[in-house]
């Protein structure tokens, strides 16, 4: 079970005369980033609100908006004085230092910021309950999204790793092939430098030995089978927070492929460590956006 990052919910519910939406939408993050969108009289439970979903949503930069409208249509709207005087009092000094025509000033104040807002009505407990229960509802919709986006993700990675371990048994043939090229290359150039008398074939057998020991890839090749187990044994794992430990495993997967390639001295094995290393880059792509 695989959860993605990226994920979506959206409830609105209904108390007393009122409309309570709570929307939350989340995108990739190394960390849990909280970003919130409330009513001025809801800032007292902003850390409760981080609380839940903190707790139920995991990873992931998340931006929550929480909004409560009256069903009649009623919502008020104050004048802040205090603050529209200030503004007046800013532009008006600047009209006449640089004079600029004052005419549109007044509806341009109206649109500043926090000039005018519409008046928070005392918060009760029974409504915070209401918040808070929409506020689950919510989240259970966006862990649903997320859930469905991470069966698409962990299909696509078992299919990728699978590629990996099929690209992989195709090595072996190749391996024993480049052993007798290598052999016939060797001592070809000795023949054409040297001449076939001159060819002390004991060394010859040393050197060979000396190079096959560099081109060694068989633990190599253990590894990064046990790395591709290990990665199916974690997404097979009944737990929803495993990005990390994923990634870290692809991680060494990459090490492997990468040393396989080095130590290759095969244009065919070097072909197949290609294969594996687009196969490696999709599973990363799909690892970073999972939880």
């Amino acid at each position: 079970m695989l959860l993605s990052m990226t994920g979506y919910g959206r409830v609105s519910t209904t108390f007393k005369e009122k409309t309570i939406t709570a929307e939350i939408r989340s995108l990739n993050s190394k960390y849990t980033d909280i970003r919130l969108k409330i009513p001025q009289n809801y800032r007292e439970h902003e850390p409760d609100i981080r609380k839940i979903l903190s707790e139920n949503a995991q990873r992931g930069k998340l931006d929550f908006s929480l909004e409560i409208k009256s069903l009649q249509g009623d919502d008020e709207y104050s004048l802040n004085i205090p603050l529209f005087r200030k503004y007046f009092r800013e532009l008006d000094k600047l009209s006449r230092e640089l004079d600029l025509d004052r005419e549109g000033m007044l509806p341009a104040i109206l649109k500043l910021p926090n000039v005018v807002a519409p008046e928070e009505d005392l918060l009760d407990e029974e409504e915070w309950k209401a918040v808070r229960a929409t506020i689950k509802e919510a989240l259970v919709k966006f862990n649903q999204y997320r859930l469905t986006e991470g069966q698409v993700m962990e299909k696509d990675m078992r299919l990728r790793i699978s590629n990996i371990q099929e690209l992989l048994s195709q090595v072996d043939p190749y391996e024993e092939q480049r052993v007798e090229k290598l052999r016939q290359r060797l001592h070809q150039n000795l023949k054409d430098h040297l001449g076939k008398e001159k060819i002390d074939e004991n060394r010859f057998e040393q050197e060979i030995l000396f190079y096959l020991e560099k081109m060694d890839i068989t633990e190599e090749k253990v590894r990064l089978s046990q790395h591709c187990a290990y990665y199916v044994e974690e997404l097979d794992k009944d737990i929803t927070l495993k990005g990390r430990k994923l990634s870290f495993i692809s991680q060494e997967i990459g090490r492997e492929i990468n040393t396989l390639g080095a130590k290759a001295y095969s244009p065919d094995i070097q072909r197949l460590v290609v294969g594996m290393k687009d196969e490696l880059e999709k599973i990363k792509e799909q690892v970073a956006n999972s939880v």
